[in-house]
């Protein structure tokens, strides 16, 4: 939801990128404005559900906009994210109006190759 029609509704979704590493998934959210104590992240499942308020304390009384691109108020983004990473494991840090959450692979077992001792007779 971009522009005002988000902030009227009362609802809006922050843009996102989620890519893919060598060690994990890094979630990246722009939230300009904000301060981390007005941020929620909560896990369920392979589900990843980033909400807040993004409070509008800057504009002066009785204005008229002309362009009004900046979304303000509650927001929320649910991303269900594949198999094969341990959201348990999450790491956010939030710096320069951006929310960064770095998700750890799930190690994956280790083969290991035994032989089997084979006897002689019954």
């Amino acid at each position: 939801m971009g522009g005002p029609e988000g902030s009227q509704n009362g609802h809006w979704v922050p843009n996102t990128d989620v890519y893919a590493t060598e060690s994990g998934l890094v979630i990246k959210v722009e939230m300009a404005g904000m301060r981390s104590d007005n941020l929620e992240i909560t896990v369920e499942g392979n589900r990843m559900r980033i909400s807040g308020d993004r409070p509008d304390c800057c504009r002066a009384p009785n204005c008229n906009f002309l362009v009004m691109e900046i979304n303000y108020g509650p927001f929320e983004s649910v991303l269900e994210l594949p198999p094969g990473y341990d959201l348990n494991q999450a790491k956010a840090a939030y710096l320069n109006g951006f929310l960064r959450i770095d998700v750890p692979r799930v190690p994956e077992p280790q083969s290991k190759s035994t032989k089997v001792h084979i006897s002689e007779g019954s």
